[in-house]
């Protein structure tokens, strides 16, 4: 598919935030990737929530319900950065999957295991968030790095909680 970068063809506008097209696309195909590892973990999160089973059931299935909904309001966040830089958000299974770093999940894993994969899939939001750092810099847009920063610390902070539940 070919995008204009200069001209947004829903309105005929330029588009014009002093960002260069180039570095708008490039931007935007980063953050695509956070989006799909982001989309990815929040439907492990909620698989999880809903089939997780065990001595924890009751905690784990309201931890991971908080952290399926803060998923959930960051993909409209990634998606909604994307759009304002004039690009298309990816938005299917298939784009996910082709973009996404985060592995499916075979069958129902143990409850251990899933906070394994959590932790897991935390930490892999992070990496691609902070891969696109470099390239947001030397773009000066304040408005992404904000963003990616926001999200770093989320997943972080995350993923440090669910290490300290499989500690001993």
């Amino acid at each position: 598919m070919h995008v204009n970068l200069g001209i947004n063809p829903e309105t005929n506008l330029e588009i014009n935030i002093g960002i260069d097209a180039e570095s708008r696309q490039e931007i935007a195909a980063g953050l695509s990737r956070v989006l799909a590892d982001t989309y990815t973990l929040y439907l492990k999160t909620h698989n999880f929530h809903w089939n997780v089973t065990g001595p924890l059931f009751s905690s784990l299935h309201q931890l991971f319900e908080a952290q399926y909904t803060e998923l959930a309001a960051a993909v409209d966040e990634i998606a909604e950065r994307i759009r304002a830089l004039g690009l298309p958000a990816p938005g299917s299974y298939r784009e996910f999957s082709s973009l996404s770093v985060i592995p499916e999940t075979e069958g129902v894993p143990s409850a251990e295991n899933m906070i394994r994969q959590l932790v897991e899939g935390h930490e892999a939001v992070v990496r691609t968030a902070r891969s696109m750092v470099p390239v947001v810099e030397r773009s000066e847009d304040e408005p992404t790095l904000n963003l990616l920063t926001e999200r770093m610390q989320v997943h972080e902070k995350t993923a440090w909680m669910l290490r300290s539940m499989l500690a001993g």
